[in-house]
Formats: structure tokens, sequence, C-alpha cells
């Protein structure tokens, strides 16, 4: 099928009202491969009108209907899987069966918030009078302005459109703009499958200028964001000023004790895996890991070995393991963290650069530290790049201690057989979400979301829908 690359309004596929584009960079040889439009703020206003008569349809619209929309949606995701995933290896950089897994899991999105559709539970109570009658329904927020990045440019909008939709709201999706393409084939879907015009739109450009005008109209009932901490104050800020509802995932910087009692060779092997998929771009990666003092050695050698067993290449490629970062951005960025670790001591094990043979493309090669020490960047700032600090810790207490010395507390994982150290640490982790022997934790049916600067709302699970509703108490005289 052709690759959607206009914005997506009110059922329409429309380019910018005075013709602008931006370009989209293929992270793996740096050169154009197509161009999307830049949005107006007429192409804005025309956005939020539609969103504005499409929830008024939507909302008026039973759940079963929505419900079964919804699965439509997901059906038609997975039937399109090897269409989408090649433009999202073009436009991210992450290899194929990455990017396969990815629409799967934007699939399941659908399915899932299908079924909650159904489930927007409200609730009847005892008066103190039987003349009176007390029930607390749930109904939807309105328009909701989402915004997305793009290590995930297929999974991360579809957290977002899939409760919206299921929770009757429309939606205006503002995805990341290096990775629009792979955000259309979500509106295409929606399109495909009835859902009427003016409930899902999608629209690019410049970031600033789309947040802004979107977050500033009243329109807009709901805001929710997946970006850096940055980002995030920023639309909080914008939020305040017109007292908006938001929901934020604003990134981790995710910490892995590993307890001398886990099975050393399956910790290793599934922490380093984990660490470089999507080549650290993801936003519950491991980025911290803390290994007790008297495995430390024989953990870090079986973690070097199978990180340089992964090979680093064009995503195309079935037999890459790790592709480019996604921007020359992220690149640089890399580089800086490695930089400025390395001169404050720590030990390179692997790693540290481009791969000689690749003479184009955003690549670095999987990158290990050891000696790391807590006034490195590496350990105070999500790093989203292929690098692997490596520490050690003492005790239960210290480890804890050490995981929980962030800003951040997306996610926390944790390697071992002891009964109460899995739930002494798990209680203990400073965290959203702990994964315990397992670092592939996120799943549509549970909420995934963060405390303390990681933000605030969960995205799927059942908690994950009503955050698109409110809550109205009716009281009635008999």
């Amino acid at each position: 099928m052709e690759v959607p690359n206009r914005m997506y309004i009110e059922g329409e596929w429309v380019t910018s009202t005075d013709g602008a584009t931006m370009p989209i960079i293929d992270p793996a040889t740096e050169e154009q491969v197509d161009t999307v439009p830049r949005a107006t703020a007429e192409d804005l206003d025309r956005a939020l009108e539609a969103a504005e008569r499409g929830w008024r349809v939507w909302r008026e619209t039973d759940a079963w209907t929505r419900s079964n929309t919804l699965r439509r949606v997901g059906a038609l995701i997975r039937e399109r899987a090897e269409a989408i995933a090649p433009v999202i290896t073009e436009e991210q950089g992450k290899p194929l069966g990455e990017a396969r897994g990815e629409i799967m899991a934007a699939a399941d999105q659908f399915d899932w918030n299908a079924d909650e559709a159904r489930r927007i539970y409200g609730r009847s109570l005892e008066s103190h009078s039987r003349s009176e009658r007390l029930m607390v329904i749930h109904q939807p927020i309105g328009p909701v302005a989402a915004f997305s990045p793009g290590n995930f440019p297929v999974l991360l909008p579809a957290r977002k459109i899939a409760p919206a939709l299921a929770a009757g709201c429309s939606i205006i999706v503002k995805p990341a703009e290096e990775t629009v393409r792979s955000c259309l084939y979500l509106a295409q879907a929606c399109h495909d499958a009835g859902v009427p015009a003016g409930v899902m739109n999608v629209v690019t450009g410049e970031p600033a200028q789309i947040s802004t005008h979107l977050i500033r109209s009243p329109v807009i009932r709901k805001v929710s964001l997946t970006g850096s901490l940055a980002v995030g104050k920023e639309l909080m800020r914008l939020c305040a000023e017109e007292l908006k509802p938001v929901a934020m995932e604003l990134g981790g910087h995710s910490p892995v004790l590993v307890f001398e009692d886990a099975d050393l060779e399956f910790a290793a092997e599934t922490a380093a895996r984990a660490k470089f998929r999507n080549n650290g771009q993801v936003c519950i990666a491991a980025s911290r890991f803390y290994v007790q003092q008297s495995i430390a050695e024989p953990f870090l050698k079986r973690f070097v070995d199978v990180t340089q067993s992964l090979r680093v290449g064009n995503g195309r490629d079935p037999d890459t393991d790790v592709g480019p970062l996604c921007s020359r951005r992220r690149l640089e960025a890399t580089e800086a963290l490695v930089r400025d670790a390395v001169d404050k001591g720590a030990s390179l094990r692997t790693g540290g650069g481009r791969p000689r043979e690749l003479r184009k493309g955003f690549y670095y090669l999987p990158t290990v530290l050891s000696d790391v020490s807590a006034e490195m960047r590496i350990l105070q700032e999500e790093p989203f790049a292929p690098i692997a600090p490596i520490a050690t810790f003492n005790d239960l207490e210290d480890g804890i201690e050490k995981a929980n010395a962030s800003n951040y507390g997306l996610a926390a994982y944790i390697f071992t057989r002891d009964t109460a150290t899995l739930f002494r640490a798990s209680e203990g982790l400073e965290a959203g979400m702990v994964g315990v022997n397992n670092m592939v934790i996120a799943s549509a049916e549970m909420p995934f979301g963060g405390i303390k600067q990681s933000g605030f709302g969960r995205e799927g699970g059942a908690e994950g829908v009503k955050g698109y509703t409110v809550t109205k108490y009716i009281n009635v005289r008999l």
C-alpha cells in the first residue's frame, strides 16, 4: 500500500495550506527519503474544529459500536504489518524484526481498549433516604491533544489514540517530526475501520508551534505527552495557564539490581540484549546497572561478551541486531555522554565510538563502561543511548539506595532467586514499574507510567482509559 505522507484532518489527507514541507531522513544513510507537511495555524484551526465536531458525534456512539470499531483498527494494523515495518525502519532505524514487534504491540492497544470501551463502570449507592437515588458515571473528557516521540512511532501514539477513542473522545495527534509516516498508518487504519471524520486527526510540523496552538485552544480538554523532561515542563506550564489536565510520561533512568543469588548467565545475557534493544532508545531501557560485589567481575565479563556479539548495521538487513540512532542529535549526545564518563575516570570495556566500516548513518557501537561514579552524567541523565554503565553494591539496602538516587522513577529491574529479596527490593524501589528476572514488561493490559520526574498518569490497563474520562455524580429525588 502507498506510504501516507500528508496530514489527516477530518477524514481527509491534506497538505499544508501554504505548501510548506519538512524532510524525512533515513538514519541509516543520512539521505532524504520523503517530505511531510509543515502545518500552518490555519491547518491547526481546521484540526481543532474537526475534533470538536468529531467528539460530538463519537461521544454519542454506543460503547459496543466503539468497541467493534477499535477491534477493526487493530485487525487492520496486523494485516498491514509487512507494509508498515519497512517504513518504521526507514524513518527510525530499528531492525525490521523489532519494527514488526512494535506493530503487533500497537495492535494490542486497540484490542485491549476495545474491551475497555464496554467496561467503563460507574456505580450506584444507597442514600440516606429511599426517595433519593445516587449514581456516579464516567463520561468522555473531550478532544485530546497528544504528543508522541519517535523511538516507537506506532506504539506510542497507539497508547494514546486507543484509550481516547474507547472513552468516546476525539484526538489530535502530533507525532515526532522524524517519524511522521509511521504514525499516519494508524490514521489510515482508523479511516478504513470506520472511525467517523474528525474523531482521529494527525497534524505534522514544528513541535513548539503545534503544541502551543493546540493547548491554548478552548477546544482541547486534555493533553497527553510522551517525551523529555524539558518538553514536559514546558507543556505543563502551558496546561497550567489554561487549567487543563495532563498526563505525562517523561522518560526514565532505569536501574537494574543483580543480586549474588541470581542466575548470572541468564541475568547478564538478558540485561545486555534488553539494554541495546532499539539502540537504547527506550524510555524503560535499563540504563544503570548495579551488580552485587561478589559477582561483579564474572557478570561484567559475560555482559561484555554478549554486547560484542551484537551486529550493528542497517535495520533492513535481517542479521542486524542494532541499527542506527534515530538522528544526528542523538548520536552527538551519545558521544558526549561517553566522553564525559571516560574523562572522569570510567573504564571503557567495549564500544565507545562509531563503527569504522559504516561511513554514513547515525551508528554508534554498543558501549559498556565500568568504574563509573555518581558525578558522571551517564548516572545522572536519561541517556537514551547504547551505553551500559556498570557499578557495584554491597547489600540490599545499599543497592536500593543507589537505585533510588535519581530524579526519575519510571521502571526498575531485579535479578534474584530469593523470594524475600524479590519482595523487599520490588517494594523499596521508587519506580512505577518493576520487572523481576524479566526486562520486557510493557503490555497493553498493564498500567504503564512512572513517579517522580518520570511523570504521572498511566497508559494501558484498566487505568488507561479512565484518564480520558470525567467523573459525574448524579442525585435524583423521586
